[in-house]
């Protein structure tokens, strides 16, 4: 990119000052310059979000049931993006791709909403046959829950996006922008940044592909593979794992050391305090549990237990920014506004608009609630206020979560959802099957919301740092939604004719199955862990109390050991390589070079652990060479030379000449 007096460009291909604090009298001025239109929306980038979005929502909606995981698609779309308008030869293109990843993302987070609640009705109509489910139930759940998620957040748009500007990492904004910005360095600067990004992403992919597909060495190591490790697992249940893939390594150098580090904090509280407490001095049941079945059953539910309590405490901190929402849109109504003095780069859909559409939105849910899952109209009113104030007030938590971590807790927090949800409705006398149907779409309007939520987030910090107007960006976030919930609600509906999510050669969908255990004792009778998310909650309030961040730490509670230590030892390369010499624009340097590298391996691992998948799911079986021993030998020495690579590639860069 061209370097400006007012804002030199880095490493990374942003600007300096993308990714800090901006200082008293400083301003951010995006790669797009916000003064000039950019050509953003056309038939080619709307034609082209719409295929992505119905590919990626078949596509993740499939991966998803059948091993648990949804990858992101915001990554491989713009990779994607960005080849195909090389290969056509389109001139500036940058904005377009956004546009074009901005649609097609809402496949991710519209699968992530569906697949986590609704699969659970079947699950329980194989045990209770009178439940019915209908497709429009799904699709409607999907898309009112993606357009209530769209609409809460587009206020808080500015707050999180400008304001905070530096004060958060934006992990997978982060390396979706680098992916998008090498495609117009290549064509600017002779391509030395997509280089590296390239370089990267095939280093990560082909790393991720062959542990996946070949299993060459393990693709988690654990203290457990040795016999000494398993005498001492057996004995106090303590164990040590860490996920060898390369796409966590690179997420956590841009989460950085110290979020890293209070995430893994929460996992070693639980693994390392909790479950070798329960497992050594608890009842005889927890003695002949294995640490996971502890940690599944048991430990993580004091983690859901601190996600909710931490959601409450970050809406009470958020209190300010939810009212100034809340009185902009009256100003607007009243005729107050100075939308029209806002340049391109930072005008919203119009708040009357916004809060036009909000109150369409809410009818319509009001009406499906009522007409399609219960028939009492009082009691369909309290389900919908129970969606309205938990999907609106959870918003900004939900984005918090993305932009510290990059990982959305929406599965915790719809579980809690639905845990308060069904305790209302046994109170106004909806329980049995029926109940189980109102809490189950319920719980799917409000994860989509949450979700969309979390994901939009992170196509506007795109969008803000590239300089994409976010009113475009809003405005057809809608279409991708629409699509996508089409899509999805087509897919599962499929899937449960073809495979069930019960029984033999199922698909697995262990979130829906986790919210089916949840959900059914609650509507048919049997205890529910109250203790449990009692002792998260405080433990959240204790949290915050001592200045500890009580989302990031419960994060790490809720979240596997072996997800959490690559995080931290990512950060920790992240924390060394800026601090390697004494010489600051060294330092700087060589952390913005690890940042294109880090996120090369994010997108090179999401990439290819599409094509792992679906070179699984094609019927390719491999026999793992070797003895486990030996395969977590090659694991460990596989992983100490991706980190050297990591540091070596960060290192060998040079300041940048002033």
């Amino acid at each position: 990119m061209q370097q400006t007096d007012d804002n030199l460009t880095t490493g990374t291909g942003l600007p300096e000052n993308a990714f800090r604090e901006l200082g008293a009298d400083e301003k951010y001025t995006p790669v797009m310059h916000p003064a000039h239109d950019q050509r953003e929306v056309t038939p080619y980038s709307v034609g082209m979000g719409l295929v992505m979005a119905i590919v990626f929502s078949a596509a993740a909606a499939y991966l998803g049931l059948k091993v648990g995981q949804v990858f992101e698609a915001a990554i491989p779309i713009a990779i994607i993006a960005v080849g195909l308008s090389q290969a056509l030869g389109k001139k500036n293109p940058l904005g377009q791709n956004v546009i074009i990843q901005s649609i097609g993302a809402c496949s991710g987070v519209i699968v992530a909403g569906a697949i986590f609640t609704l699969p659970a009705l079947f699950i329980l109509q194989a045990k209770y046959p009178d439940i019915t489910v209908k497709f429009y139930q799904i699709f409607l759940s999907s898309l009112l829950g993606g357009i209530l998620g769209i609409l809460f957040f587009i206020p808080f748009r500015k707050y999180f996006v400008k304001d905070m500007h530096g004060k958060y990492p934006f992990p997978e904004a982060t390396a979706t922008t680098q992916v998008l910005i090498s495609g117009e360095a290549a064509a600017e600067e002779g391509g030395g940044q997509a280089k590296t990004l390239i370089v990267a992403s095939l280093i990560g992919g082909i790393y991720d592909y062959i542990v996946a597909t070949f299993g060459w060495w393990a693709e988690t190591v654990t203290s457990m593979a040795s016999s000494a490790g398993q005498a001492v697992a057996e004995k106090t249940k303590l164990v040590l794992s860490c996920n060898t893939g390369a796409a966590l390594l690179g997420l956590g150098y841009i989460v950085g050391l110290k979020y890293a580090f209070v995430i893994f904090a929460g996992s070693i509280f639980v693994w390392w305090i909790i479950i070798p407490l329960l497992g050594t001095y608890g009842s005889p049941e927890f003695q002949a549990m294995a640490p996971e079945g502890i940690f599944r059953d048991y430990a993580r539910m004091i983690g859901i237990g601190g996600i909710a309590m931490a959601g409450v405490i970050g809406i009470i901190k958020s209190w300010p920014i939810i009212t100034q929402a809340v009185g902009l849109a009256g100003r607007e109504l009243k005729g107050k506004t100075s939308d029209a003095k806002e340049m391109r780069w930072q005008l919203d859909i119009s708040m009357k608009h916004i809060v036009f559409f909000i109150v369409l939105a809410l009818v319509a849910v009001l009406i499906f609630f009522w007409a399609g899952v219960i028939s009492t109209f009082w009691q369909a009113a309290v389900a919908w206020l129970v969606v309205v104030v938990i999907a609106f007030l959870f918003t900004t938590v939900a984005a918090n979560a993305i932009a510290i971590v990059g990982s959305n807790p929406v599965s915790g927090m719809t579980l809690m959802t639905l845990i308060i949800a069904s305790a209302i409705f046994v109170g106004i006398g909806l329980s049995g099957t029926s109940g189980i149907v109102a809490s189950m779409v319920i719980g799917g309007v409000v994860c989509t919301a949450l979700s969309m939520a979390g994901g939009f987030v992170t196509d506007l910090k795109i969008g803000y740092w590239l300089g994409s107007t976010p009113k475009k960006q809003e405005s057809w976030k809608f279409l991708g939604t629409l699509v996508s919930a089409a899509t999805v609600g087509g897919v599962i509906m499929v899937l449960n004719q073809v495979y069930g999510f019960t029984g033999d050669n199922a698909l697995v969908a262990p979130q829906a199955n986790a919210m089916a255990k949840v959900i059914e004792p609650l509507m048919m009778g049997g205890d529910t862990p109250w203790i449990l998310y009692m002792v998260g909650a405080i433990l959240a309030c204790i949290l915050n109390w001592l200045g500890v961040p009580a989302l990031a730490f419960c994060l790490g509670m809720f979240i596997p050991l072996s997800l959490n230590t690559p995080m931290l030892v990512g950060g920790a390369i992240s924390y060394y390589v800026s601090n390697s010499s004494k010489d600051k624009a060294l330092n700087d340097a060589r952390r913005d070079r690890g940042t294109l590298l880090a996120s090369g391996l994010i997108a090179g691992g999401a990439l290819f652990g599409v094509f792992a998948a679906i070179t699984r799911f094609c019927g390719f079986e491999y026999t793992t060479p070797g003895s486990e021993e030996t395969t977590q030998i090659l694991g460990c020495v596989a992983y100490l030379l991706l980190i050297g690579y990591l540091i070596w590639d960060s290192k060998r860069v040079k300041p940048l000449s002033k």
